[in-house]
């Protein structure tokens, strides 16, 4: 494997995904030591004609020689390429390339609501842009596969929870976002995209969880009582989680107390009817 010496890539040190994956092309090899910094420590001194703009929002490659840079998909089909040339016929691909530009902006532009930075961002001058088309396309992906993984749960629950039909699942989830989008356009209109994306995270998260418990059971038959006992686990980390990041986009506990209320009166609903 080939190290891409003499080149800096710049990340977002306000997010943890951003750290973990450049850390990772340094500590593997792929880039030289020292190959990787925070576009937030002055990314100018590195090179001084850098699109700031386009850097916070796509990942920058600086050639510390020529001054080139490249940005987005583009900079890790540089380094992965470099480390794996086997891989730069399909890096080529126009289709392929077309494609994973496409997935790159779909996770950059959720990043913040993916794994949230914090507030520490505030103080920052540049920050990434919002684009509203990515986040719609967020909350569709994530409600849609934990509408799906939660049909397949639901099986699991029986008789306890009653079985309802092919779709009760993906209405319930797609009601939430409706339910408190509603909410909190009363007193937080600004936060509606950030609220919505943190909590569809929250959701899919807790689903991926679920996923676990649906695999196992093709290979081990537990207890009927064991599968309503880890729904309402991952249930209540799923109720932590979203006091944690409520608290990091600045709102108060109203948005856990109708989360939580949507979903019991939801509950009530189903049990009362069967």
């Amino acid at each position: 494997m080939k190290t891409l010496n003499k080149h800096m890539i710049l990340f977002d040190g306000e997010c943890p995904l951003c750290r973990v994956y450049t850390k990772v092309f340094v500590k593997t090899g792929m880039l030289g030591p020292g190959g990787r910094a925070a576009y937030q420590d002055n990314m100018e001194n590195f090179c001084p004609l850098i699109d700031r703009q386009r850097a916070v929002e796509e990942i920058a490659l600086v050639d510390l020689e020529s001054g080139e840079v490249t940005y987005g998909v583009k900079s890790l089909f540089k380094v992965i390429g470099n480390a794996f040339p086997a891989f730069m016929p399909l890096f080529a691909f126009k289709p392929f390339a077309w494609l994973m530009a496409k997935l790159y902006f779909f996770i950059s532009y959720n990043r913040r609501v993916i794994i949230p930075a914090g507030r520490v961002g505030e103080e920052f001058a540049w920050q990434p842009l919002f684009k509203l088309n990515y986040r719609l396309a967020y909350l569709v992906f994530t409600w849609f596969c934990t509408g799906c993984i939660l049909t397949g749960y639901a099986r699991l629950l029986a008789p306890a929870i009653p079985l309802g039909n092919s779709y009760r699942e993906y209405l319930i989830c797609g009601g939430q976002i409706i339910f408190q989008g509603t909410i909190i356009t009363t007193f937080a209109r600004e936060k509606l995209w950030a609220y919505l994306g943190n909590m569809m995270t929250i959701s899919f998260a807790g689903s991926l969880l679920l996923l676990l418990m649906i695999g196992l059971n093709h290979f081990v038959k537990l207890p009927a009582i064991a599968y309503p006992i880890y729904f309402l686990t991952v249930a209540g980390l799923m109720f932590l989680e979203h006091i944690r990041r409520t608290k990091l986009i600045g709102l108060g506990y109203t948005l856990t107390g109708t989360w939580v209320l949507y979903r019991v009166a939801l509950l009530a609903l189903i049990m009362f009817n069967h």
